[in-house]
């Protein structure tokens, strides 16, 4: 039985309008499945994956629930049309698409019966993505972590400024970990929310334990968004981003920018644990985080909270 409807519970078939980040390094079967089986809606984070890890992770989430779970797809991947043959094959009903133009893939996905959502960081964007077919999109404000907009253009600003020229639903993303925040942002209009960074915190992410406890230990301050030059990130400040800091004070090139990232860095950061010379990739919603936690409890606490906050301005 549905615990809640709306446009997004009815277009993805879950309990609750909660999706999982599909977060590279994070998002595999394990964590996905979680999310699932809670209410939510898991994505396997295709970008860290070669064709036939997708695969095998896409093999194993459906041994691991019966519920709907879908695929998280970078349109910058370089494998990007195996992943999308995979996707097929595979029956998969959801795929959410992100760092790229909508146009390319979203009508070939939806003949297949799929649903596509976009994420964007403007409603330039978003515009886009309901011309080109998506079926939602996911307004990712600044305070996000991973792959970001270079407008900076925050959460509370922009589900608003989304929901007023687009007709399909919107899910918040950015800065959103609890309850509280996701009643915050349905106010403002959004129709469901995206949560990343709080995912992150819990076991079944495939992310290093020690990225995780360093997480934990971020404060106010502690993330940036970092790279503009070439695709924004929000980092947590270590060694490695003090790197590209520098470099990008001094007016440092593209090219020169590219050889300080090099390649594997997120991998190395976030999944091998290097908690000095890695790219470690969160959110700011982070600072509030106290406790690592399976991916049931988010799922559980978050709603939790989102009610109890609705009956409290009821009350008001």
């Amino acid at each position: 039985m549905k615990q809640f409807e709306n446009r997004i519970t009815e277009l993805f078939k879950i309990d609750y309008p909660i999706v999982q980040g599909g977060m590279i390094w994070a998002s595999g079967w394990r964590l996905v499945s979680a999310v699932s089986n809670a209410g939510g809606l898991g994505l396997i984070g295709s970008g860290s994956m070669y064709p036939e890890v997708l695969k095998e992770h896409i093999r194993k989430c459906k041994l691991a629930t019966d519920k709907p779970f879908g695929v998280n797809l970078p349109l910058l991947y370089p494998n990007i049309e195996e992943h999308i043959q995979t996707i097929i094959d595979e029956k998969i009903p959801i795929v959410f698409s992100s760092a790229g133009n909508p146009k390319a893939y979203t009508a070939k996905l939806k003949s297949h019966g799929i649903k596509v959502v976009h994420v964007v960081s403007s409603t330039k964007f978003a515009v886009k993505a309901q011309e080109a077919g998506c079926d939602a999109v996911v307004a990712e404000g600044f305070e996000a972590g991973g792959h970001n907009g270079r407008e900076e253009t925050t959460t509370m600003v922009l589900i608003p400024a989304v929901t007023k020229v687009v007709d399909i639903p919107v899910i918040a993303a950015g800065g959103i970990g609890n309850g509280n925040q996701m009643l915050a942002a349905m106010v403002l209009g959004a129709d469901g929310v995206q949560m990343g960074s709080r995912f992150v915190a819990t076991p079944e992410a495939s992310s290093h334990d020690a990225f995780k406890e360093q997480v934990m230990k971020t404060k106010e301050g502690d993330t940036q968004l970092s790279l503009k030059r070439l695709t924004p990130v929000r980092l947590i400040k270590n060694q490695f981003f003090q790197q590209v800091d520098a470099a990008e004070s001094r007016g440092a090139s593209t090219q020169e920018l590219e050889q300080i990232l090099g390649r594997g860095r997120a991998k190395k950061g976030m999944f091998e644990g290097d908690l000095v010379d890695g790219e470690l990739e969160i959110g700011q919603v982070s600072t509030l985080f106290d406790s690592i936690k399976p991916a049931s409890e988010v799922v559980a606490d978050t709603w939790l909270e989102f009610q109890t906050a609705l009956s409290k301005i009821r009350s008001l």
